[in-house]
């Protein structure tokens, strides 16, 4: 049929139709608009796909027709994003603009146990700030001031108070131990730190006792202090303040510090890095996830570390949302998020696989894990097309109680700091009902440089480059890594790349190559869909004796998916042609794991028993094999361990990366013991 013919006969159909209807009884009219509302009704209802702000196959762009060289494909030319505002160009800005929509709305939350969250206004954090600030001036702070304190409301008030009187933040905290504390307090030159209680200005003040840090003459406290504690300061000349002191002047920042572990070096961001970095994730955003006022999200990651400071913190104040911060004890986090009803949630890996544990832990039947599995693959399914939501028959049925214990309301997740696993990430897409991004960055970048798209269900990649920073690749000969073949050293440059290290132009140099460009030190291979995968890294490797290089943070990774596995230290060196490794069972699921195997003692005693050690290392071994591991990658003997790393034991840094060199002194006794048996 032509077109008119067609329109004709449809016409004639519907014509016919209507003609038909006066003969329908009473009933199947009822029927046939019953239908009808049915169909509107899912039509309406039914669940509208996610819409990515670029084509999913073509994620990145190549740099003056460099395949190796790479910017994101939201960027319309070559340059890079340095403000998604034009009015706001620094922290101080940003907060302000918090201020002024956010209607003078709740800003800063707190809680005591069994309590729900208190709220400090945006216009009280602005007073408090400019107060505490014009108090700094008055007792002669320049440039640097210290904050020593864990995350808490008076930690960000302090910060403000620095960017409104045009001062820099240099975080401290109690991984960094006596020896860096003092060599950054020296560095810096410092002579007022901010603290929250007595206990950690007695740290600082024994310092000042020993003549360690002359610099140093106020320590302001955030709680009240004894008086014998005022008299001990007085008699080395160092003024101790309650936080109230304050009074006077205004303006906004230039630059900020952050030191991180290892031996310290000051990482200068400037505020220009941090309005470049949050416009980036902004524009990735703003299709389909706007922040507005309602949103909250939790603080209980380091703020001394940029990834906490920038995806949280900033990127919230700049729409005038909110921030609670937990009670301070990891072991409470959970009843804070419930209490908490979070919409944002910074995460890192470790603390995803201890939920995807804890999930699969639950487990009490077959019939259970089967329909678990079913629920999860049905999602899996929706999220392949785009359609990320948490009210569908099977988050009622099957994942209620996991979104509920995360507080219900989870608009977004961002996982960063390490890699993790495919089969936890996509499991957790599914069960928890809300958007979850993975991004890549260091510090030196101010946080990020890579983020995965919304709308992007696949996995084993860390996205596409931001708007503020160009990526390449770099040839590694040594080990054969090479840009032609789209891997290499992962490099950065942009508005977002930091200006260098304090007062240290050797490792600068270092760093930042004469081009500007950023050299990370991590290994990075360009996919086809113009997205990146971190495949190894080259700070932490080492040589076997054969000269096979091991990267033990990829084989920690891979190892970390054996069920009785909680955590694991790889560890190898250049006399030897075999790795080995530190593991420590995961409390929750490893004496039933170990029940299910005929062996039977408590968790003390399962971990001294030769016969489970070699079985969980025949378990770590076949998850190895089933990931790609070479066999001069896979461990060859390993030591299990009773106690978990933390930070508190010093095994882990405090965005809980693990401590190798401190890893490897504290067990360099079972390691020597384990070299002497494989030579046997």
């Amino acid at each position: 049929l032509s077109a008119q013919g067609l329109t004709s006969h449809l016409l004639l159909s519907t014509e016919e139709l209507w003609s038909l209807l006066p003969s329908l009884s009473t009933s199947s009219l009822l029927g046939l608009g019953a239908l009808a509302s049915l169909t509107v009704y899912w039509l309406l209802t039914r669940p509208q796909p996610v819409r990515p702000p670029c084509d999913l196959q073509a994620q990145s762009v190549a740099v003056g027709g460099d395949p190796s060289c790479r910017r994101s494909a939201l960027l319309k030319d070559d340059n890079l994003l340095e403000f998604y505002y034009d009015d706001i160009r620094t922290v101080y800005e940003m907060f302000q603009r918090g201020l002024r929509i956010s209607g003078d709305g709740p800003c800063l939350g707190y809680r005591k146990p069994g309590q729900p969250y208190e709220w400090i206004s945006y216009s009280e954090v602005a007073q408090q700030a400019q107060w505490m600030g014009s108090g700094m001036i008055a007792k002669g702070c320049q440039q640097f001031v210290g904050v020593y304190s864990p995350n808490r409301p008076e930690w960000v008030i302090s910060e403000m108070a620095c960017y409104t009187y045009s001062m820099a933040l240099v975080p401290l905290y109690d991984t960094l131990g006596t020896e860096a504390m003092v060599h950054i307090l020296n560095l810096a030159e410092m002579s007022l730190v901010v603290c929250d209680r007595e206990e950690r200005a007695a740290l600082l003040l024994e310092c000042k006792e020993k003549g360690m840090t002359p610099k140093v003459s106020c320590l302001v406290l955030f709680n009240d202090f004894s008086q014998a504690f005022g008299e001990r300061a007085k008699k080395c000349e160092v003024d101790v303040l309650y936080r109230e002191f304050l009074f006077c002047c205004a303006g906004h920042g230039n630059n900020f510090l952050f030191i991180y572990p290892g031996k310290p070096k000051g990482a200068m961001i400037t505020h220009g890095n941090i309005a470049s970095n949050t416009s980036s994730v902004i524009k990735i955003l703003e299709v389909c996830l706007h922040f507005h006022l309602l949103d909250v999200s939790i603080s209980y990651l380091p703020l001394a570390h940029m990834f906490e400071r920038m995806i949280q913190v900033l990127t919230m104040y700049c729409y005038g949302a909110r921030v609670g911060f937990f009670q301070g004890d990891v072991s409470l986090l959970m009843d804070d998020i419930k209490t908490l009803k979070p919409t944002l949630f910074p995460v890192v890996p470790r603390i995803l696989n201890r939920i995807y544990d804890k999930i699969l832990g639950s487990v009490t039947s077959p019939l259970q894990g089967a329909l678990l599995h079913y629920a999860v693959g049905r999602k899996q399914a929706e999220l392949c097309r785009g359609i990320v939501r948490n009210n569908s028959l099977w988050d009622k049925l099957v994942f209620k109680k996991i979104q509920a214990s995360l507080g219900g309301n989870l608009r977004f997740a961002l996982t960063a700091s390490a890699p993790i696993s495919c089969t936890v990430l996509s499991f957790l897409r599914a069960t928890m009902g809300c958007m979850i991004c993975e991004g890549y960055g260091q510090t030196e970048c101010t946080g990020g440089c890579t983020f995965s798209l919304i709308g992007d269900s696949s996995t084993g990649h860390v996205g596409a480059p931001l708007p503020c920073a160009m990526v390449k690749v770099v040839d590694i000969p040594d080990m054969n890594y090479f840009a032609k073949n789209g891997e290499g050293e992962i490099c950065i440059r942009g508005p977002s790349v930091f200006k260098g290290y304090l007062k240290d132009p050797e490792r600068t140099a270092e760093a930042l190559d004469s081009d500007g460009w950023l050299h990370t030190g991590d290994v990075g291979q360009w996919l086809p869909n113009g997205t990146l995968r971190i495949i190894d890294r080259k700070k932490h490797i080492f040589k076997l004796c054969q000269g096979e290089y091991v990267a033990p943070e990829k084989i920690e990774n891979v190892y970390m998916r054996s069920v009785p596995v909680l955590q694991v230290f790889v560890h190898g060196d250049s006399l030897q042609s075999y790795v080995v490794g530190i593991v420590v069972p995961d409390r929750e699921v490893f004496v039933e794991w170990a029940k299910e195997r005929a062996f039977v003692g408590s968790y003390q005693e399962l971990c001294h028993n030769p016969d489970v050690k070699n079985a969980v290392l025949e378990d770590m071994r076949a998850v190895g094999k089933e990931a790609g591991l070479k066999s001069f990658e896979q461990v060859k003997e390993l030591y299990l361990h009773p106690e978990m790393f933390s930070i508190a034991n010093g095994l882990l840094t405090p965005t809980l990366k693990s401590r190798r060199a401190d890893i490897r002194r504290v067990f360099q006794e079972q390691l020597a013991n384990i070299e002497i048996k494989m030579a046997e």
